[in-house]
């Protein structure tokens, strides 16, 4: 029999039969190894303990103490798990497709009756007994045929669509986890007993169609989140508690910030509160690009399609885009417009106005660029994810002896910015050249090496995400971590020399010569009206004071003290911080209540004996401890608190 040689982490080679299993080389290293295996790394691809390797290769075993294989495994077993504990329950219901996803996993199923909370208590139920009695999981291929006639046998239709709408003639890998039996790529645990008990729960149903087409059934997927061990599960659950409190849709109520509604679906309608939150944040992006050296710029939002043809984008992204047809007067045609998705072609158009030199260069364009895209109804949340809004855009036009200097420049500014809104803590990703690309070697190995020494000159950590880049260039992301440990990608650092190209961009050089610039996208907010919510969720409706929309109310607490009152209202206005007066018939306690609900950062209580030494009683939010203070003093403190970080 032919041998192969298999290395191990170590270093060490060892020679197997062709075709050995990782389960059997890990028998040959150690019994305990054979017990705890749940897969393998074979040549970096995550190999089922079953598979033969029939090849010489790298190999490494993974137990469950290797996080990422082994939370895949989980999520995907349990799936299966969950699967069956249905059919056993249901024996009439159909199955269909059961992926993992983030924390978890989702089956689809074709149940008559709708699922209840009281079946996903039976279920998991189920469940668990199925994790107790340890059933072996095995694997085969089989010809396709064969798999077919398997599931008409049992009256499982979808599986037989499945199957019908792979490419090609290889042949099907089947799984049982006991009895049950599913079609699947694999890999998957050893037996039932690896799924730890006591670390998932399922969470709810939903509807979805068939492949995702509405004009097929409608389904009830299921969903659950799984973790490695109980305390893990306790934390995801205590995190879910945390942002349902946090919810930026429900504050945004309390707070009287903003809304939505049918007549215009993915479009925000800003209430007073909510805008004065937009500008304040508008006003401190505008005044920290200007110091870094941006000139702020606005183009058209309706553009006509020549312009997005020339771009690339009508052909890659039209069916995102809102078309506007316009009779145009005595034109033959309708003239075809669309709402801008994106800024960067009217920015090239912007800099294509007059001949520019190497010594204009970097030009630093930036935008608050109202655009619109076309969302599906179901992937609309909140101001999460919207079809119209307003992106911090910039575009800076450079050489590529600048991109590290500029990219340098942009980190350092993001941090900033970041830590001024209170984000202490973000990961960048390098995503480099992918397969299909365009441009040389040379150039991509000098723009990912500029990108990569800039990450590394401002001293922050990074990963690598190879192949993720985009055709025209590699690009660098941001996210941030929020209060509650959750990650949001906001900032983007993108290099392309398409554009610029496409749309005759050009400079002269040193050498008297035509060249084309680079061209860099960059955002560090992302879209306003996400960041916005992401600020919400992170503050849970406390902002900062310079940036709370409604920052003092001085409440009266008799009304002969009303006058007095009014004169502290006019006195903050006139250091620029937003106050008003309460001056309605109720008692303290309740103004306190009513405008904590509102997340009003200070309450300034006013009563005859703050009215005849000129003081205030001051109270924060979340706080009890109530402070006497002069009015000048709170006058002169809450007028600095209310300045944008930076600002002289």
């Amino acid at each position: 029999m032919a041998q192969i040689s298999l290395t191990f982490p170590d270093g060490n080679k060892r020679e197997y039969p062709a075709g050995v299993t990782a389960a059997e080389v890990a028998a040959s290293i150690s019994t305990s190894l054979a017990k705890k295996a749940i897969s393998a790394q074979v040549d970096g691809k995550h190999f089922d303990l079953q598979w033969p390797i029939p090849a010489d290769a790298s190999i490494a075993i993974n137990t469950l103490q290797d996080e990422a294989p082994a939370l895949e495994l989980i999520r995907h077993d349990l799936a299966h798990i969950m699967a069956r504990a249905v059919q056993e329950i249901w024996p009439e219901v159909k199955v269909t497709i059961g992926p993992v996803v983030a924390n978890g996993w989702y089956y689809d199923f074709d149940r008559a009756e709708p699922f209840t909370p009281e079946d996903l208590g039976a279920i998991e139920k189920k469940m668990k007994e199925i994790i107790n009695a340890r059933d072996p999981v095995k694997t085969e291929v089989w010809e396709r045929d064969r798999a077919i006639a398997y599931y008409e046998e049992r009256g499982e239709p979808f599986k037989v669509e499945l199957i019908e709408a792979i490419p090609g003639d290889e042949p099907l890998r089947m799984y049982w986890h006991g009895h049950w039996q599913d079609l699947c790529r694999g890999p998957h645990l050893q037996h039932t007993g690896q799924v730890p008990a006591d670390a998932f729960k399922l969470m709810s149903v939903a509807g979805a169609y068939w492949r995702g087409d509405s004009n097929r059934q409608m389904l009830q997927r299921i969903y659950g989140v799984a973790f490695k061990n109980r305390e893990d599960l306790k934390a995801h659950l205590h995190m879910l508690e945390e942002a349902a409190k946090r919810d930026h849709r429900k504050l945004g109520k309390e707070m009287e910030l903003f809304h939505l509604q049918e007549e215009a679906p993915g479009m925000v309608f800003w209430h007073p509160n909510g805008w004065q939150i937009y500008r304040t944040l508008e006003d401190y992006m505008r005044m920290r690009q200007r110091a870094a050296g941006y000139k702020e710029i606005r183009t058209p939002q309706v553009v006509d399609r020549k312009l997005w043809e020339a771009s690339g984008h009508w052909e890659a992204y039209k069916e995102n885009m809102f078309i506007v047809e316009v009779e145009e007067e005595h034109a033959k045609e309708k003239r075809i417009n669309a709402l801008k998705p994106m800024n960067c072609p009217c920015h090239v158009q912007v800099y294509n106005q007059g001949l520019k030199s190497y010594r204009d260069l970097p030009l630093r364009l930036a935008e608050f660029g109202s655009c619109h895209r076309y969302e599906s109804s179901g992937s609309m949340h909140g101001l999460m994810r919207v079809r119209g809004f307003v992106q911090d855009d910039a575009h800076i036009f450079c050489t590529a002896e600048q991109i590290e200097g500029e990219c340098a420049d942009f980190i350092a500014l993001l941090s900033s910015v970041y830590k001024d809104l209170g984000f202490d803590s973000f990961e960048i990703k390098l995503s480099t050249r992918p397969d299909v690309r365009i441009g040389s070697d040379e150039d991509w190995d000098t723009v990912e090496t500029a990108l990569e020494n800039a990450i590394k000159k401002v001293g922050a950590a990074y990963e690598i995400d190879p192949g993720e880049g985009a055709f025209y260039g590699p690009k660098l992301d941001f996210k941030l971590t929020d209060a509650i440990g959750r990650k949001w990608q906001c900032g983007t650092f993108q290099v392309d020399p398409n554009l610029p190209n496409r749309l005759g961009a050009e400079y002269i050089g040193e050498d008297g010569a035509k060249h084309r610039p680079y061209m860099l996208h960059r955002a560090i907010l992302g879209s306003f009206e996400r960041f916005i919510g992401i600020l919400i969720e992170n503050y849970a409706g406390k902002l900062p004071f310079w940036l709370a929309p409604r920052q003092v109310v001085v409440a009266s607490i008799v009304s002969d003290a009303d006058a007095y009152v009014a004169e502290i209202v006019a006195a903050l206005r006139a250091r620029g911080v937003k106050a008003e007066a309460d001056t309605r018939n109720e008692k303290i306690n309740y103004k306190v209540r009513e405008h904590s609900v509102g997340k009003v950062p200070v309450i300034l209580a006013i009563g005859m004996q703050e009215v005849e030494a000129r003081t205030v009683s001051l109270r924060r939010l979340g706080e009890t401890r109530v402070e006497s203070l002069t009015l000048d003093a709170v006058i002169d403190s809450l007028a600095t608190e209310a300045k944008l970080p930076g600002a002289a």
